[in-house]
């Protein structure tokens, strides 16, 4: 059998380009889109009715979950929210109470429990997992930031100067720092199957912070088209999410697209700039 390749994050240098920043607003449009998805989330994969665990991105709450968590309790997956209201960054509260959540889903049910963080939920997710690595099947993440340099992040300047608002002063810097974010600090990758799902078209997250390196046996890098607002009502992701879920416990293999969605991702990914022009343009 010929030995894959290691995982690597993408090539992409600096911000996301201004004008998919612009166009952010795009979301909205996606959001509206999601029914015609219906098709390609009918041909999902159902679950085995194991826990999942949704996060929210950074200033989000739980009500911007709606349709992954209707979506994958159709497919019949036993779907919790993290129950912290608004992501209003990193919090100390959060911090101690995400890993204490799984622990407590996985002691009432018995199975192990998938996260799926969105933006800065699925750093959150990260941060959960590495406390609890005992009771994590899998992780996913869409959109999030998870391989900051220590130069610090390349998101747009407006959205670094709400988090110094919002959340800290110095901004996410001041808490890649902290002694619990050590290991993602030094990219030691948790050894928990872990997808990391990125748009090149993304205007909060560039790809080369949205991806990571990995070992291609446990990790992966997904690319989807898409805005970064609309990730959660993304039918593409959505489908995506929901056959990554679907993996034997145990058994978990790389993304390989099957019938609508392999249509799908091959007509619209291809539509996204290439890595080289965005980065040219930045």
């Amino acid at each position: 059998m010929p030995r894959r390749r290691p995982v690597v994050r993408h090539a992409h240098v600096g911000a996301p380009h201004a004008l998919t920043s612009l166009l952010e607003g795009r979301g909205l449009l996606e959001m509206a889109l999601l029914p015609v998805s219906l098709p390609l989330l009918m041909e999902a994969p159902a679950g085995d009715g194991h826990p999942v665990l949704l996060v929210p991105g950074f200033m989000a709450s739980e009500a911007s979950l709606i349709a992954l968590k209707l979506f994958l309790q159709s497919k019949g997956y036993d779907v919790h929210t993290w129950g912290l209201g608004r992501n209003m960054g990193f919090r100390s509260k959060h911090a101690n109470a995400l890993p204490q959540k799984i622990r407590y889903l996985h002691h009432i049910t018995g199975k192990k429990v998938s996260l799926v963080g969105w933006s800065l939920g699925g750093v959150f997710s990260m941060y959960g997992a590495q406390n609890a690595v005992e009771c994590v099947r899998s992780i996913i993440t869409l959109g999030s930031p998870v391989s900051v340099e220590a130069a610090g992040s390349q998101s747009p300047n407006v959205v670094k100067a709400l988090y110094r608002v919002v959340s800290h002063r110095l901004g996410a810097s001041a808490h890649v720092m902290l002694p619990r974010a050590k290991v993602m600090r030094e990219r030691r990758r948790l050894a928990i199957p872990t997808s990391c799902l990125y748009s090149l078209s993304d205007g909060v997250v560039p790809p080369q912070e949205a991806t990571i390196d990995g070992d291609p046996a446990l990790h992966e890098n997904i690319q989807v088209p898409g805005s970064h607002i609309g990730l959660g009502f993304n039918g593409i992701v959505l489908a995506i999410v929901a056959e990554r879920l679907s993996q034997p416990e145990g058994d978990w293999t790389p993304f390989s697209a099957k019938g609508l969605l392999k249509r799908a991702l091959s007509v619209l990914v291809s539509a996204e700039p290439p890595a080289e022009a965005t980065a040219a343009a930045t």
